[in-house]
């Protein structure tokens, strides 16, 4: 049976980079460049995938998980040396396989699809993805003959002038009859400046035997970036960014300003939801329909629902539910969960805590460890005193209840519903149901304390 295969070159260090970190687990929009090219390559339907991995390969392995099989370059000689690290894998079966790098996160699964389709029509053994670059220096160049079959790829620093002219660029990405890659892998050498064994070699040598080498252009030349810096990173960042955007705009959202707008790839958005300038997006983020995300806020891994309002705030693993608002300047940590039409005014900090249906928390205030059911008003300043120090403690807070500004509820406790607590109270025992709770000292006032102060004035 005829196989569809991928074999994604990720065994690079990427000095360029200048990073600790490999080369191809530097992220851009919320993945890593692998993740990218791995996610297009699954969504053209491969029968095989294997991942070339050297460099880092065990935080490869961690980062791309098991949706690939792996093979080891254990020394880097090469792209061909690479490639035929998968031969034990691949080596017999009948079909195409598609040989792409790591750090071409922009390529796409249309393309490649594409790439796979113009391959068979043309009954090629090989066939070289192309793009027409505007400024072709540095790249190899794609000579045709007068009928515009490909007779060879010419590196820059081989080119003759004429050469040099030629902008249709190869882009490192090719597709092969799989056992004609793995034969003609076994008769290139590495008798080179680099003494490497390159994969444009099988180019030649299929070339030599008389076999058909096709070459297929593809419309957009920004898919074809590799990154190999952090300046070409940001570059490509900046584009997938647009891509991203644009696609969020045409299904329905609007953007007051696009290009300072920062979502991530699998990040989700409702229809007819709002989006500020410097706003980040980040992670599985997902926005319902008709919400309003203001200016500078940031969204991470959080679930937001219909008709929610964010105004200036950052929230962490977190859920809002339909018609909930917070902000300005508040921040629900993780574990959090914000229940229908519940307020959280401006500098509010909600940690592992859910609200009820119709709470409000006005400003100023912590909640952490707790539950508070619906209706309930948190005055100003409140205060949900969780952790002694060795242990995090829950408090529960009934329904209707009303707690007055600046209370200290201590955990361990149990606030029934219908309750008050007065304002500036510190309270640490439970409170029954339609009780008011009063924990402060008594107020003394020191008639003419003031004329004794050193600064006093008449």
């Amino acid at each position: 049976m005829a196989t569809k295969n991928t074999i994604i070159l990720a065994a690079g260090k990427g000095t360029r980079m200048k990073s600790k970190l490999y080369k191809v687990l530097h992220r851009l929009c919320g993945k890593t460049m692998v993740d990218h090219v791995l996610t297009q390559v699954e969504k053209a339907n491969m029968t095989n995938i294997v991942t070339v991995v050297g460099y880092g390969a065990e935080a490869v392995r961690d980062n791309l998980g098991g949706r690939t099989q792996y093979v080891v370059q254990e020394k880097q000689l090469g792209t061909g040396h690479a490639v035929l690290q998968a031969e034990g894998l691949l080596g017999n079966l009948d079909g195409v396989t598609m040989v792409v790098s790591g750090d071409t996160p922009l390529l796409t699964a249309q393309t490649f699809e594409n790439l796979f389709t113009y391959h068979e029509n043309k009954k090629a053994k090989a066939t070289i993805l192309t793009s027409e670059a505007p400024d072709p220096t540095g790249y190899g160049r794609i000579v045709r003959n007068d009928l515009g079959i490909v007779e060879k790829i010419v590196e820059q620093k081989d080119a003759t002038t004429e050469e040099q002219a030629i902008h249709e660029i190869n882009t490192g990405v090719y597709v092969f009859d799989n056992q004609a890659l793995f034969e003609a892998l076994h008769k290139i050498n590495n008798n080179n400046a680099q003494g490497e064994y390159y994969l444009t070699d099988v180019i030649e040598v299929l070339k030599s035997q008389g076999e058909t080498i096709a070459a297929y252009r593809m419309d957009d030349y920004d898919e074809s970036m590799g990154v190999n810096d952090r300046v070409a990173l940001a570059r490509a960042t900046k584009i997938m960014q647009a891509r991203i955007n644009r696609q969020h705009m045409q299904d329905g959202i609007s953007m007051i300003d696009p290009e300072r707008t920062y979502i991530d790839v699998d990040v989700k958005i409702g229809a007819d939801t709002v989006i500020e300038p410097g706003v980040q997006l980040k992670g599985t983020t997902t926005i319902g329909n008709d919400c309003y995300i203001g200016a500078n806020s940031e969204i991470r891994n959080s679930t937001i629902h219909d008709h929610v309002t964010v105004t200036s705030s950052l929230i962490q693993d977190s859920e809002m539910l339909d018609y909930s608002d917070i902000g300005p300047n508040s921040h629900l940590r993780p574990g959090a969960h914000i229940g229908k039409h519940v307020h959280l005014g401006n500098f509010v900090e909600v940690k592992k805590a859910s609200i009820g249906e119709g709470t409000k928390v006005g400003h100023l205030t912590y909640v952490g460890n707790a539950k508070l059911g619906k209706n309930i008003n948190v005055g100003c300043g409140v205060i949900f005193v969780n952790y002694d120090g060795a242990k995090k403690h829950e408090t529960t807070v009934g329904d209707d209840a009303f707690i007055g500004s600046n209370a200290n509820l201590i955990a361990p406790l149990e606030i029934a519903d219908h309750s008050f607590i007065a304002a500036g109270s510190t309270i640490n025992r439970p409170i029954n149901k339609y009780d008011m709770a009063i924990a402060r000292s008594r107020q003394t006032n020191k008639p003419g304390y003031y004329k004794k102060l050193p600064y006093q004035k008449d």
